[in-house]
């Protein structure tokens, strides 16, 4: 396919006290449904289509993926390379964190316990080849962390503007090879 289409979940309770969720399974709060079925209505409205909605297994991106392929129709699969990063110590810490924000720019540490920018790229760059040799058009739903690797794979960017990039909740945003 010559592109694909990034979905980052609805809001969790997490995203509103703002704390890291990495790789814990965090709810979705009510807003966040709510998130989700608007984007599914501006997926149709916008007349965009897709062969697949690829989702993150951890429940946030998994509910707003089952939402969006509800009122769309596209049919829903669990990606499991599309899990969040784990955060190791910075999990459940505040996101605006100065040392956080520092730590990201080091693409080998594994905050402790967790998994390395690296580790993260590999997966993340292998499931974005895989998309563009794929005869499906999808949809990918997961996280603001795999967000960050997605726009590093296709824009180059400085330590510091990787470790600041990010995406709203339910914002949709295409990537063309």
């Amino acid at each position: 396919m010559d592109h694909f289409y990034f979905i980052r979940h609805g809001e969790t309770v997490w995203n509103v006290e703002n704390k890291i969720c990495g790789e814990t399974d965090i709810e979705l709060t009510e807003k966040g449904h709510e998130q989700a079925i608007e984007t599914g209505k501006k997926i149709l409205e916008q007349g965009i289509t897709a062969d697949v909605i690829l989702a993150s297994p951890l429940v946030r991106a998994k509910e707003t993926a089952r939402h969006i392929s509800e009122i769309t129709g596209i049919p829903m699969e669990i990606e499991p390379r599309l899990k969040e990063q784990n955060f190791g110590r910075y999990e459940s810490t505040p996101r605006d964190g100065a040392e956080f924000h520092e730590a990201k720019k080091d693409m080998a540490s594994r905050f402790g316990t967790g998994e390395s920018m690296l580790h993260l790229a590999q997966r993340i760059y292998n499931l974005i080849d895989d998309i563009k040799v794929s005869d499906r058009e999808a949809i990918l739903v997961a996280h603001n962390g795999i967000a960050r690797m997605v726009e590093s794979y296709f824009t180059e960017m400085t330590n510091e503007e990787f470790s600041s990039c990010g995406i709203k909740n339910c914002e949709v945003k295409r990537y063309d090879f």
